[in-house]
């Protein structure tokens, strides 16, 4: 796991070393162990890092690799980066793990290439040598890389299939920049900090600036499965090199013994494969299913026990450890747990500058300090994640096949029916958060089933926020859909089966966009590499062939992951009712955190900006203090997006002293 930056700049005075460390310097955190820098101009090469010259910043080089690394496979001084092939016509920095490096490197031996290291990095290089971009079909793992090829003068971006390392790019007449992340992009002088209004209206509908949007003008994300090709004379071709395929061509038989043998099977070899590492290995436990079967899978290939971590909070309907100290002493792991309390806003700054965006899911937080306790005994770990996304573990899946048999029945018997449905919702003394959702959600229930599925998983709704913007902003982006980039996932599903559909759409949008942003982002600012065995893309596409019946059977989830592992783990955990990795901000934002709310977001600073009213807002907060609706989630974008203006736009806060 490292950080990767470069610079290519054909006009004078060219890349400017100062800039180039800059850019390494301000994420430096993702790669603690090493430094590396080379700077190329017409054949001439000058590699800097501890033995090597310092370049002034006068040499203007026309292209520029920076590298962070966080050492993981080989810690011997030929793994580090930037690393080139035999003769240095080719230049690479690397962020991630190829899990089946070995294979491919005995396979580029036979055909003539000589390695000088044991480490996956090289087999990139080699691999692109011998396949060109087509060496993207032959990676198993997580990646996100740049090559420069000096034959064919070219940069080769690319990035792995599910999105799981992070690649940002700008570009400007002959001037092209890259990075693992958008404040090493910040760092150099040419980069306007400038507002992208579009990207700001849908993380307010979605809680994340979906690809390839920025929240600044200027800088894009590639999108997952995607590489980019570019060269100085300013062309560039950005293109899609691999899909999930749900179609039904590709259904699995139904035998259910052997779907369950090849789940496991499959599951067992991705957990294999990602504990590999040079370096001290452990596991994210929820106390969930799927966490508690990846810790299961390592206790049966581990000798030693595993180290696992829990985080819990004060608030009883929030806390899973009674669940993980289950799992913990089912496999006898090496068990360390942390409890989050209201003082957690205190971090606010601190995840502003890491996520370097706007980002509002509130289990940040935990994510962040789970990640940060865990680094003080391991720098790699498993985690569950995207159980749910293969295997169709969200309730929304359950109520979005509702949805869709409810808005098929006669109109007059629907109007009917919907106040009835929120009586008994009432009278059942639902939670005030279930029941505020389904309220606002079977308001805004239409034929649309790709609308009715934004709805669920919605922020602020179109309505919302135009009760919210200035008469301006309200202006500004009132032709542009912020829901489109899910609408687009839907439509682009290759199935008419309504699960699948979902899923498809999850993958393409709250995965890569949000759980493994948050992933990707908790852990690497605590210099800590995350691996995630459900997102074996081979594992992946296996599950995407499975009927989506055996995936939510009824109103059951996971049924086919559950009678897979059933004899792994205890029933209390196997039918435990699923919690989701929630944070008590409802409460915090009434009692702990009210003032604080209240102090920032109505806050002159705020307000003038031009983007919200003021009696939009005070409406928000006091309908939230009295009991009258959660709005716990908008409170939380709101306020994350402000603390974003200032730390970023304002360079106040944490990391103040690294803003270019």
């Amino acid at each position: 796991m490292c950080g990767i930056c470069g610079e290519i700049k054909v006009d004078a005075p060219g890349v400017r070393a100062d800039v180039v460390k800059k850019m390494c310097d301000v994420m430096a955190y993702r790669g603690p162990d090493d430094e590396g820098m080379v700077f190329i101009r017409e054949g001439r090469t000058v590699e800097t890092g501890p033995s090597s010259r310092s370049l002034s910043v006068d040499d203007g080089f026309e292209v520029a690799l920076g590298h962070r690394r966080l050492s993981i496979i080989d810690l011997s001084p030929a793994g580090h980066q930037p690393m080139s092939n035999e003769d240095g016509t080719v230049w690479i920095v690397f962020n991630g793990e190829i899990y089946n490096f070995p294979e491919l490197k005995e396979e580029l031996e036979k055909k003539g290439h000589r390695f000088r290291s044991k480490s996956d990095t090289e087999t990139i290089v080699h691999g692109y040598e011998e396949w060109d971009v087509a060496c993207l079909e032959r990676f198993r793992g997580m990646f996100a890389f740049a090559i420069w090829d000096a034959r064919k003068r070219r940069l080769f971006l690319a990035r792995d299939r599910l999105g799981k390392k992070p690649l940002v790019y700008w570009m400007k007449n002959g001037h092209f920049i890259f990075a693992s992340e958008m404040k090493s992009i910040l760092q150099a002088p040419d980069v306007e900090r400038r507002v992208n209004l579009r990207a700001l209206h849908s993380y307010l509908a979605l809680q994340y600036v979906p690809s390839p949007e920025g929240i600044f003008e200027g800088i894009r994300k590639l999108p997952p499965a995607h590489f980019l090709l570019y060269e100085p004379s300013g062309r560039v071709r950005v293109e899609r090199y691999w899909t999930l395929d749900f179609s039904p061509a590709r259904k699995e038989k139904e035998d259910l013994q052997e779907l369950c043998s090849r789940i496991r099977s499959g599951l067992e070899e991705s957990v294999r494969l990602r504990m590999i590492s040079d370096v001290p290995l452990g596991a994210f436990l929820s106390g969930g299913i799927d966490s508690s079967i990846i810790v299961g899978l390592m206790a049966k290939q581990s000798t030693a026990p595993v180290k696992t971590f829990s985080i819990g909070f004060d608030e009883p309907e929030f806390d899973e450890l009674s669940y993980a100290r289950i799992i913990s002493r089912r496999f006898a792991t090496d068990h360390h747990e942390f409890v989050v309390r209201p003082d957690a806003i205190d971090i606010l700054n601190k995840l502003v500058w890491h996520f370097n965006e706007p980002f509002a899911d509130s289990s940040a937080i935990p994510t962040y300090y789970v990640a940060k306790m865990t680094k003080d005994f391991v720098t790699v770990v498993l985690t569950g994640d995207a159980g749910d996304e293969n295997f169709a573990g969200y309730g929304r899946y359950r109520r979005a096949k509702w949805v869709a048999a409810f808005t098929k029945l006669p109109e007059p018997f629907r109007k009917t029916l919907m106040p009835a449905i929120l009586r008994k919702a009432a009278s059942l003394h639902w939670r005030e958060k279930t029941f505020t959702r389904l309220a606002d959600f079977m308001e805004g229930l239409t034929g649309d089933q790709a609308r009715n599925y934004a709805e669920q998983v919605k922020i602020f709704n179109r309505k919302e926020m135009d009760s919210l913007y200035t008469r301006a902003m309200g202006e500004q982006v009132k032709s542009f859909d912020p829901f489109s980039f899910l609408t687009d996932a839907w439509e682009e599903a290759k199935t008419d089966d309504l699960v699948d559909r979902l899923l498809h759409v999850d993958i393409h949008s709250y995965l890569p966009e949000d759980l493994l942003v948050k992933v990707d982002i908790a852990t690497m600012a605590n210099s800590l590499e995350a691996r995630v065995p459900f997102l074996d893309h081979e594992f992946m596409q296996f599950a995407a062939a499975l009927p989506s019946r055996l995936k939510l059977r009824g109103t059951e989830s996971k049924f086919l992951l559950k009678r897979a592992f059933a004899d792994l783990l205890p029933e209390g955990v196997m039918n435990r009712k699923k919690m989701g990795f929630g944070v008590p901000v409802s409460r915090w934002f009434r009692h702990e955190l009210k003032g604080y709310m209240y102090d920032v977001l109505l806050d002159k600073r705020t307000l003038g900006r031009g983007y919200f009213e003021k009696t939009g807002i005070e409406r928000l907060l006091d309908e939230h203090v009295s009991l009258r609706n959660d709005h716990s989630s908008k409170i939380w974008a709101l306020l994350f997006l402000e603390t974003w203006f200032r730390v970023f736009i304002e360079r106040e806060g944490e990391g103040a002293s690294l803003h270019a």
